[in-house]
């Protein structure tokens, strides 16, 4: 049995998301001519209260579509310095949009309405012109922690006091909904964008729709085609993305609850000095001085458990459908029984 907790981008279709992609409709996207990515794009902005949405292969994609669509070069992002706009996506601020990056220290990953405030720029030729900020829902390097609905609100009302956009990178969005009990609508129109991951904890194989109103999704199209990101019969991964919305939504609480139970199985062992908070499906743990992380990971891979060493002797463990309660007792085995 393999035990793969590198993140939650590991997960298969399964057999019935797989049946819907087999049964999928298709066309030319390009043209917007394929019905299943229509489909997806409508739902997921009505989920939302946006007006428009487009499907894109990732992440990464969306959210350097919606920076490159909300700035102009020599523009100013404000983002916290572990958001993954930043810190995971190989400089594709610089690289796409010319902008520059107002990085802030947040707390895990989380930023407040003074740091908009305090980091917006003078409007003189010698500063760049601060025009949008960025968030990041749930924040992966914060151990999954999450905004609530008045902190989020209270952000985008500072970014639209300053006549600032605010973009929400939400990667792992429902982590954040299931836990704080909100719905979709109730958190997208506090953003001008909005950018939703289906193939993390809901467990499609490909994609995420990008959200806002219809004249940003408009220009959003003709950056994904010269970003390369124009498709064709991917109906048949959009399908995925349309049976994961209706299915696979309040199950993310069986991960955080593994989650848990996995902190609960760590904190029981000699050789942890610390670990993060357990919000939602990621565990963020530092060894003590004496045990290396590196050298954890590979007992644990010898017990085909993996895992990540992200620095500082700290690992990342994250949770997801794939991950079964049948799993987690032999984790809890295997890391019991470690030998150093």
């Amino acid at each position: 049995m393999i035990i793969d907790l590198r993140s939650d981008t590991v997960t298969k279709p399964t057999p019935e998301m797989l049946q819907v992609m087999m049964n999928a409709k298709v066309g030319d996207d390009v043209f917007g001519e394929d019905p299943s990515i229509n489909e997806l794009e409508r739902m997921t902005a009505e989920l939302f209260g946006k007006e428009a949405g487009i499907y894109c292969p990732t992440g990464t994609m969306t959210n350097q579509i919606a920076i490159k669509n909300h700035t102009q070069p020599m523009d100013e992002v404000i983002v916290e310095k572990s958001n993954h706009v930043y810190y995971y996506e190989s400089g594709g601020i610089a690289y796409h949009s010319l902008s520059s990056v107002r990085l802030i220290n947040g707390d895990r990953g989380r930023i407040k309405p003074s740091d908009i405030e305090e980091n917006i720029n003078p409007d003189n030729i010698h500063h760049p012109k601060t025009k949008l900020v960025v968030i990041e829902n749930t924040a992966n390097r914060g151990g999954g922690c999450y905004y609530l609905l008045n902190e989020m609100k209270a952000l985008s009302d500072t970014a639209h006091k300053n006549n600032l956009k605010i973009h929400l990178d939400g990667a792992r969005i429902f982590n954040c909904l299931v836990e704080i009990n909100v719905a979709p609508n109730e958190i997208g129109p506090l953003f001008d964008s909005v950018s939703v991951c289906l193939s993390k904890g809901l467990g499609c194989p490909v994609g995420s729709v990008l959200l806002g109103n219809k004249d940003f999704i408009s220009s959003a199209r003709k950056y994904r085609k010269v970003f390369g990101g124009g498709m064709r019969q991917a109906g048949f991964l959009a399908a995925a993305g349309i049976y994961a919305l209706k299915n696979n939504i309040q199950r993310l609480k069986e991960d955080h609850k593994r989650a848990k139970s996995i902190s609960e199985i760590l904190l029981k062992t000699g050789w942890i000095e610390s670990l993060m908070p357990v919000d939602t499906n990621i565990l963020i743990f530092k060894l003590k001085p004496a045990y290396k992380a590196e050298i954890l990971v590979e007992k644990l891979k010898d017990n085909s458990v993996f895992c990540f060493a992200i620095g500082g002797n700290s690992i990342r463990m994250v949770t997801h459908l794939d991950f079964s309660d049948e799993m987690l007792n032999k984790l809890s085995d295997v890391i019991t029984k470690i030998n150093w």
